[in-house]
């Protein structure tokens, strides 16, 4: 196999979400951008190819046929809060709707998690308790709040 790609279907606002998401990630490449043929060279673009973090994506104007749905995200795994914050205030200022749980639509339809690393730990404890504290205060939450999570934790 040479690769695999996650297509994900726009109705026809690939480009500009694409580049919305570059204004994001440091860490995102737009690879190849494939114009529908039409002759000419240059017709619509038809397929936006990128990277994220390494993770080849593919953004499909497929037209209105098929919506995003939740029932598929991209996960974002961040180092710290302060990244965390960064990436949770620049969807919510261009209209994304936060979730529950560190979940987030954006403007396009795409869901997204936006997971600082720590909380993987916290709800990792190796004491149930702790673990089970640590997911009750994630499971009151929209953005994560690492602080809250841990108070929560080292009390139980």
């Amino acid at each position: 196999m040479k690769r695999a790609a996650t297509c994900l279907w726009f109705d026809d606002r690939a480009e500009p979400a694409v580049d919305f998401y570059a204004g994001i990630f440091d860490e995102l490449t737009v690879l190849e951008k494939v114009r529908t043929p039409d002759g000419t060279g240059a017709g619509p673009v038809l397929l936006v190819i990128f990277e994220l973090a390494g993770q080849r994506f593919t953004a499909l104007n497929g037209g209105p046929v098929f919506t995003l749905s939740e029932a598929a995200s991209i996960e974002v795994h961040t180092d710290d809060q302060a990244e965390t914050d960064r990436i949770w205030d620049a969807f919510l200022a261009a209209g994304a709707v936060e979730q529950q749980c560190g979940w987030l639509k954006d403007q396009f339809g795409l869901s997204w998690q936006i997971v600082p690393d720590r909380l993987n730990d916290l709800l990792a404890d190796p004491d149930p308790a702790r673990a089970k504290a640590g997911m009750d205060a994630m499971l009151k939450q929209t953005r994560i709040v690492l602080a809250d999570i841990e108070a929560a934790v080292a009390a139980a």
